[in-house]
C-alpha cells in the first residue's frame, strides 16, 4: 500500500469567518469522514511557513497588511475575503501545510493531501481575493524548486479558475499550470488562449468548460489534454489545487462531477506522477462548500491516489469540441498535438 500523508493543524479552525460559506466546518466534516472510512493515511503536523517562504510569492507590504488587519481584530481583504484575529497565523500555517506536503512526498511518502484553510489559488502577489489569503500551492512550488525539483506541474480542478496561480507563473516556463474550470464564472479569467507569455508560452493550459460538465467530460480532458502535455513536460513533482466545488451538489458551482468522477481524474494524475516523477504527488485543499459532497470526494481522491480508481465511460460532445479547441491552440507549443 502506498504511504499517504494527510497534513493538518488545528489552527486552521481558528480562521473564523462569521457564517461565511468558507467555514471551519469544511475541515471538521472531512476529518470525521476520514475517521469513519478508516483510510490508511498518516497524519503529519506542519510548521508555519517562514516569512522568507511566503515572500517568494507575496510582497512584503501585502504580508504586513494581512498581519495588521488581524492584529486589529480582523476585517476584510475584499468583499469576499474575511480575516479574524487568528487568520494571519492560520494563513502562515496553510502555506506551511502545502510545504509540508511537498516535504512528505520528497521523504517517506508517495502522496500527500494538505487539509488547509484559508485556501489560496486566487491570491495574487499583492492582494487576497476569493476567500484566499496566501497562495499556498504557489509557495509550495517555490519550496519544491528550492529543494532541487526543477519542473513543477500544478493541476487545478477547482470549479473556479486559479487566477492567482496562473498570473504568478505566467512567464515562468519551469511551472506548467493546468486548470479545468467552469466558464463563464468567477473570477472571469482562464480562457483557452491564456497560454503564458514570452518563453513560457504553452505552459499555461486553461480548459474553460461549460456549466453542467460531468464525469465523462472531465475525464476526457484529463486523458486527452493533461496526460499528453504532462508526459512531454516530464515534471519532477505534481501539485494539485484540489477544489471539490465542481461536485454536482456544490452550492457555488454549476458542474456535475460525482465523487466517482473526482476519483477518476485523481487516478489520471496519479498515473502521471508514477510515470514521470517517482509518484511524487501533493494535493492542497481549495474550494468545496457542500460538507458531505466535499468529504466524499476527498475520500475518493485519496483512494485513487492509493490505486483504487473508479471506471468511468461515456462521452460529452460539448466538451469534445472544447478539447479540440484547446489542442489547436496548444499545438503551437506541444509536439503531442502537432
Amino acid at each position: 500500500m502506498t504511504r499517504t500523508a494527510v497534513v493538518y493543524h488545528p489552527i486552521y479552525l481558528r480562521h473564523e469567518t462569521d457564517g461565511h460559506i468558507e467555514r471551519k466546518e469544511r475541515l471538521t466534516a472531512i476529518l470525521e469522514r476520514l475517521r469513519a472510512e478508516d483510510l490508511r493515511v498518516e497524519f503529519v503536523t506542519p510548521a508555519p511557513a517562514t516569512l522568507d517562504q511566503v515572500a517568494t510569492i507575496h510582497g512584503q507590504g501585502y504580508i504586513e497588511q494581512v498581519k495588521a488587519i488581524c492584529e486589529h481584530g480582523g476585517g476584510y481583504l475584499d468583499i469576499d475575503t474575511v480575516l479574524s484575529r487568528d487568520s494571519y497565523d492560520a494563513a502562515l500555517m496553510a502555506a506551511g501545510g502545502a510545504i509540508a506536503a511537498v516535504d512528505a512526498v520528497m521523504g517517506g511518502f508517495k502522496r500527500a493531501f494538505a487539509l488547509v484553510r484559508p485556501p489560496g489559488h486566487h491570491a495574487m502577489p499583492n492582494r487576497g481575493m476569493g476567500f484566499c489569503v496566501f497562495n499556498n500551492v504557489a509557495i509550495a512550488a517555490k519550496h519544491a524548486q528550492a529543494r532541487g525539483l526543477k519542473k513543477v506541474l500544478i493541476v487545478d480542478w477547482d470549479v473556479h479558475h486559479g487566477n492567482g496561480t496562473n498570473a504568478i507563473f505566467y512567464s515562468d516556463s519551469s511551472v506548467v499550470y493546468f486548470s479545468t474550470h467552469q466558464f463563464p464564472h468567477y473570477p472571469g479569467t482562464g480562457r483557452a488562449d491564456e497560454v503564458g507569455e514570452g518563453g513560457a508560452r504553452g505552459t499555461k493550459v486553461n480548459v474553460p468548460l461549460p456549466s453542467g460538465t460531468g464525469d465523462e467530460g472531465y475525464l476526457a480532458v484529463f486523458r486527452e489534454i493533461l496526460r499528453p502535455i504532462a508526459m512531454e513536460f516530464g515534471p519532477d513533482i505534481i501539485l494539485v489545487s484540489a477544489g471539490q466545488d465542481p461536485h454536482k451538489n456544490d452550492p457555488l458551482g454549476g458542474m456535475s462531477l460525482t465523487s466517482r468522477g473526482f476519483g477518476a481524474i485523481a487516478g489520471v494524475v496519479k498515473e502521471i506522477a508514477d510515470a514521470c516523477c517517482d509518484g511524487r504527488l501533493a494535493a492542497c485543499l481549495e474550494g468545496g462548500y457542500n460538507l458531505d459532497a466535499q468529504a466524499e470526494a476527498i475520500v475518493a481522491e485519496l483512494c485513487a491516489f492509493q490505486g483504487d480508481v473508479p471506471e468511468i465511460s461515456g462521452t460529452d460532445l460539448r466538451v469534445a469540441a472544447r478539447i479540440e479547441e484547446v489542442k489547436r491552440i496548444q499545438s503551437a507549443y506541444w509536439k503531442c498535438f502537432q
